[in-house]
């Protein structure tokens, strides 16, 4: 076995996959026949036999384990594990499944070696493309709706989702605010990197034959978290407004409903309301809840339900207010006018507020701005910044 430095990093993110990485290491050796390569296998911690395996082919291939204890951030979290520690040029990601074939490799190589590409994927729906497993139509959909949703920044990419990719170290070391989430890494790294050439090698996708996996319906919700990122990334003017917009829309007609069966009840108009509304801010302490929980180390404020809740206060209290006057000043209104007033009144509160309180309903901006942080004065906002540059500075010079 060579000594030499790699030229080529294989990453392979592992869980329980000990029954697949000899024969993965076996088919790797064979398609890079004749180049210098290392084999790093991240492993989240496995209760199988990984460890054991990985001793026994680090006899026979360049294969080194990287074990993290408390892994976090789910597989995109051990793919970056895996490129931090990278010595290669040339950094190839792929399952340890056997889903992904390693014989493609060679191929995804030399699209960077010609500099064809900035950022090469193996990918199922291209021309030559294939899946051994055939796939019902809910599924099919899915994957469908899922690649509309990566559009906007993964361009013409037919297969945005694949796990089976490479790219030169040079395009990783320049990505920006890398929040890797869930399953889908290579999405992230061709938003985060400004990857501009993208180029797909058609690849089988074939049946895993061994072990469990690992996609879930928790992964495909982290997903739509995944991309709620992104858009903030690439967007960071227009992903807060259609956000807001979504929450508003949504906390509207859930009031609409309480607001109807209120009347119903023989509750006047200025008192339905008041009681409707907070159906409406129970709509967004939801979405308050999703983006607290998934965005808690950039927000810049140090109490953030204490805010939403002074917030939905004031909100209440204009819905209420409004309302009552409505219903006494106007002359005969309508059910829907006093709705739309009050609820519009109270939607523009909302809007100053969140402004103020820096809850826009998203995650992170395209740069966190230490002036605003300054203003904050938030001590926890500014050791988060400081520990993400701090972090982003040692994947950069790992």
């Amino acid at each position: 076995m060579s000594q030499a430095l790699p030229q080529i990093s294989l990453i392979v993110p592992t869980l329980n996959e000990a029954e697949n990485l000899e024969p993965l290491a076996q088919r790797i050796a064979a398609a890079l026949a004749g180049r210098e390569y290392e084999i790093l296998i991240v492993d989240d911690n496995s209760r199988d036999q990984t460890p054991e395996i990985c001793v026994r082919l680090a006899e026979q291939y360049p294969l080194r384990l990287m074990v993290r204890q408390r892994p976090t951030n789910g597989l995109s979290g051990a793919v970056m594990h895996g490129m931090a520690g990278a010595r290669g040029e040339i950094l190839v990601v792929m399952d340890a499944d056997l889903q992904h074939p390693p014989e493609k490799i060679p191929e995804l190589i030399e699209k960077l070696e010609r500099s064809e590409a900035d950022f090469v994927v193996g990918s199922r729906y291209t021309a030559g493309g294939s899946m051994q497993q055939e796939w019902g139509l809910s599924r099919r959909v899915n994957s469908w709706v899922a690649t509309l949703l990566a559009r906007p920044f993964a361009g013409a990419v037919s297969d945005p989702m694949s796990g089976f990719f490479a790219l030169r170290r040079a395009t990783y070391e320049r990505a920006l605010r890398l929040t890797p989430l869930g399953y889908k890494i290579g999405l992230e790294l061709i938003c985060k990197c400004r990857v501009k050439r993208v180029s797909e090698v058609p690849i089988h996708f074939a049946t895993r034959q061994r072990g469990e996996s690992k996609l879930t319906v928790k992964q495909q919700f982290k997903y739509l978290e995944h991309l709620s990122r992104l858009y903030d990334f690439c967007f960071p003017r227009l992903s807060p407004i259609l956000k807001f917009l979504i929450v508003t829309a949504t906390s509207w007609f859930v009031g609409w409903g309480v607001y109807l069966s209120m009347l119903r009840l023989k509750i006047g108009p200025a008192a339905a309301p008041s009681i409707a509304y907070l159906g409406a801010i129970a709509v967004t302490a939801v979405f308050h809840l999703r983006y607290v929980r998934t965005q808690r180390e950039f927000i810049m404020r140090p109490r953030p339900w204490m805010d939403f809740w002074f917030t939905s206060l004031a909100e209440w209290a204009v819905c209420s207010l409004t309302a009552v006057y409505a219903a006494a000043r106007l002359d005969n209104p309508w059910d829907v006018e006093i709705f739309l007033i009050s609820f519009g009144l109270a939607t523009v509160m909302r809007y100053i507020m969140r402004k103020e309180f820096l809850q826009d309903v998203r995650g992170l901006r395209r740069d966190v701005r230490l002036e605003e942080l300054a203003e904050v004065g938030s001590e926890d906002a500014m050791r988060n910044a400081g520990r993400f540059k701090d972090d982003h500075a040692g994947n950069v010079r790992k």
